[in-house]
């Protein structure tokens, strides 16, 4: 039992009132945003413009320097963004893709913000190689390690991969990325908060991530790590005021960049999520991703273990070490089930090719997982999953009128 866990409940108001195993989608709301978000009007409301010298300009690096503990990255190495395209747009703009060494490797695993991205670099001369995988929910290493030479720039790649929650091998890819050149950019966002992480002892060059998941920090907040001794070498072309050493000189020559995390900033931060998105940070970081870790294997292995019971095909790993915070449930007519699971608020979502994903985190009692499971099966014995079918044919039949 996860009792030790549990006092924490009482901090996430939705759970009162729903079963919430959507952590790896959207972490639950911890309570004390609600005063985070007020206390950041009433200093906007009371101190004006002066907020900005008082707490607001350094509080992308306070924000930060917590989310940097959580992933083992020394002090002022961490800048944050609104989102995780953003974090790869700066990573891209320190490079230059028209020389011999300019192939981007990745897999059709990743989540296709980052294919989209990474695929219209072409444009800038990148060499895009995408390996594909086999069934779209594990990283095949062997092949994707041997694509991996020496004209490869950039090797962005998630620790945990989305569909399936399957655990990538990081340390292999990116002792192979550096054995010949390349940079890995290691996708921490379904990672972090359910699964251990220490970037240096990774020795990755990049990781990117975001809160609203595992974090429980909401929207508009991604993070960016570069490597301590990387940092002064780069110099991102994406750029703007904040990462200028004397922003409010306002001069009009050339960026002078800063030698920390501000280096890899831009345009002004996202005020009010940083605010939002710390009660969050704390919580973790007081449960700790340890605890949390060791609840998160008995939880999901309980979810394999009744899914497999019941018939119904895993797509996640059975391998605690191969295994991150969700199991992808496979079972029939998946897409409309998991509308019925919805509609009786028991808040999971559903991925093309994996199916069902539910995704306990600390706060969630064992017996949510039982009722979500019992759910599954009552509706499918029923048949309660066909109304959703036709709610389906009868909402594209009315958007073709």
């Amino acid at each position: 039992m996860n009792d030790h866990l549990l006092h924490w409940r009482s901090e996430f108001p939705i759970l009162e009132r729903t079963t919430y195993l959507i952590s790896n989608s959207l972490g639950a709301m911890p309570r004390g945003v609600t005063a985070k978000l007020q206390e950041y009007a009433e200093l906007w409301a009371t101190r004006g413009v002066r907020a900005w010298e008082e707490v607001w300009w350094n509080l992308a690096a306070d924000v930060g320097a917590k989310i940097g503990r959580l992933i083992g990255a020394p002090p002022g190495t961490v800048s944050v963004h609104p989102n995780v395209t953003t974090t790869q747009a700066v990573i891209s703009s320190c490079f230059d893709f028209t020389g011999r060494r300019n192939k981007i490797v990745l897999s059709d695993c990743e989540f296709p913000s980052l294919l989209y991205f990474y695929r219209a670099q072409a444009a800038r001369g990148a060499r895009i190689e995408v390996v594909p995988s086999e069934d779209g929910l594990r990283l095949p290493l062997e092949t994707f390690l041997a694509a991996i030479d020496e004209t490869t720039l950039l090797v962005p790649v998630s620790y945990v991969l989305f569909r399936s929650a399957c655990l990538v091998d990081a340390r292999a890819l990116i002792e192979r990325a550096h054995r010949v050149g390349a940079y890995v950019v290691l996708d921490l966002f379904q990672a972090v908060g359910t699964v251990p992480v220490d970037v240096q002892q990774l020795k990755t060059d990049f990781a990117v991530g975001g809160v609203l998941k595992w974090l429980c920090g909401g929207p508009g907040v991604a993070y960016l790590y570069v490597r301590p001794d990387l940092q002064a070498q780069l110099r991102p072309t994406f750029t703007g005021w904040f990462a200028h050493r004397r922003p409010f000189d306002f001069d009009v020559g050339p960026i002078e960049l800063r030698d920390d995390a501000f280096r890899f900033l831009n345009g002004t931060t996202n005020i009010p999520a940083l605010y939002a998105c710390q009660p969050g940070l704390d919580i973790v970081a007081r449960v700790g991703v340890e605890a949390i870790r060791a609840n998160s294997l008995r939880q999901t292995a309980r979810l394999f273990e009744g899914a497999r019971a019941r018939g119904w095909r895993v797509h996640t790993p059975l391998d605690p070490a191969e295994r991150g915070g969700t199991v992808s449930i496979a079972c029939p007519h998946a897409r409309e089930v998991e509308r019925e699971l919805l509609a009786r608020d028991i808040l999971v979502d559903y991925r093309p090719g994996a199916g069902i994903r539910l995704s306990p985190h600390f706060y969630n009692r064992d017996e949510e997982l039982e009722y979500a499971l019992d759910q599954i099966e009552t509706i499918l014995r029923t048949g309660a999953w066909r109304r959703h079918t036709a709610a389906e044919v009868a909402g594209s039949t009315a958007q073709t009128d």
